[in-house]
Formats: structure tokens, C-alpha cells, sequence
């Protein structure tokens, strides 16, 4: 499925500046939405695209800063750019120590702006594309019986079948069966694979016993 094309949201309480970000945007191509303010923001419905944040640092009620504190308790990994015409060397560090991509000061050169936002749109889409990858194992994950669950992290931590099979007071021969299901629904070609999908969903490691 083709992935939607990209877009940037402006959060900015001057018109004339909310007015000539989104013409130097659609001059390049890219969709733009506009906020008066980080209320607006909030109240209004995310894209499902690839994009990213563009935001005053001073603005009437919740600040930029302020909106990136909240969105960060609210875990939205939405990459934000900052631009204000009253930066300082404390408000920087403080922006870019929570996670802010670029800090821009007007007047900033347009180059510099379009180049952040492309940084942050190919790191957006990179989360994006993990956290889709992480949605479809957390599914395979679930069509697992509770058994099956049980060997997964014994597997993926490198216990042989007979080992498996003593730890969970059952037959190696049952395990082999469980282990091929969990090969199966999980749709891993290799162990490698297997303990590549068992870190991305968090699963524990199985102490190995001496025998």
C-alpha cells in the first residue's frame, strides 16, 4: 500500500508567519496544515502520514515548549522543529534535551527550515514504519496458545528442545511440535529472526540452567 505523502503542522500565533510557512511549503510540494494555537493543535485530529511539528516557543496559553512536554507524556513521537524570534541559549537546551530535531531563530534561512523538515520526516517514517512492524507481531503474538508462549522465550534464548521440554515438564517431542507452531504463526524464517521478534515485543529471556 502506498504510503501518504507528507505533512507538516504549523503551530503559530502570527498570521503573516503561519501565512509564509505554508507558502514555502506548497512552493516545494509539501502539504501544510496551520494552528493558531497549541489548543487548536490538541483538539484537532492527527494525519496518518509521515510529517512533522513546527512550533513557536512563545505563544498565548500552553507554549511551544510547553506542547512538547505534553506530547511527550502523551507519547506522540511526533518530530518537532522549533523557530521563535526570542531564542535563547537555555530555551535551546532545553528544547533539543527533550527530543526537539532543530532549533531555528528568525529570521532563519528558508534552506535551513526545508532541510530540518526532511530530517524530521524521514525520522517519522522510520518510527512510523516500526511501530507497524511492532501492530502486526503483537497480532501474530496473539494467535499463540498459552503453551506456545511458553516455549517462545525458551526458544529465542537458546534452550535445546530436550531443555525445554525438562523446564516445562513435558515430552521433547511435544516441544518440537510447539516450536514449529511458533516458527509457523509467528512467520520467522530463521532463529535469528525469531530473536529479532521476540526483542521488538519485549519478551523475556529464559535463564539456562546448568544440566
Amino acid at each position: 500500500m502506498k504510503e501518504a505523502a507528507p505533512i507538516v503542522l504549523v503551530v503559530d500565533d502570527e498570521p503573516s508567519m503561519r501565512l509564509s510557512m505554508t507558502r514555502l511549503l506548497r512552493s516545494v510540494g509539501i502539504e501544510v496544515r496551520t494552528f493558531t494555537s497549541a489548543q487548536e493543535f490538541l483538539l484537532s485530529a492527527r494525519p496518518d502520514a509521515p510529517g512533522c511539528l513546527i512550533l513557536d516557543v512563545r505563544m498565548p496559553g500552553l507554549s511551544g515548549l510547553e506542547l512538547q512536554e505534553r506530547l511527550a507524556a502523551d507519547k506522540i513521537d511526533l518530530p518537532i522543529i522549533f523557530v521563535t524570534g526570542f531564542g535563547d541559549i537555555p530555551m535551546t537546551v532545553r528544547a533539543m534535551k527533550a527530543g526537539a530535531i532543530e532549533f531555528l531563530t528568525k529570521p532563519y534561512r528558508e534552506q535551513d527550515l526545508l532541510e530540518a523538515i526532511q530530517r524530521c520526516v524521514e525520522r517519522h517514517r522510520m518510527i512510523r514504519l516500526r511501530g507497524a512492524e511492532l501492530r502486526m507481531l503483537e497480532r501474530r503474538y496473539a494467535v499463540l496458545t498459552p503453551r506456545e508462549r511458553e516455549v517462545f522465550p525458551c526458544v529465542t534464548s537458546g534452550l535445546l528442545n530436550r531443555e525445554i521440554a525438562t523446564q516445562l515438564g513435558t515430552s521433547e517431542k511435544t516441544i518440537k511440535v510447539h516450536r514449529g507452531q511458533v516458527m509457523q504463526k509467528m512467520k520467522a524464517k530463521s532463529l535469528a529472526q525469531l530473536i529479532h521478534m521476540a526483542e521488538r515485543l519485549g519478551l523475556p529471556s529464559i535463564f539456562h540452567p546448568p544440566f
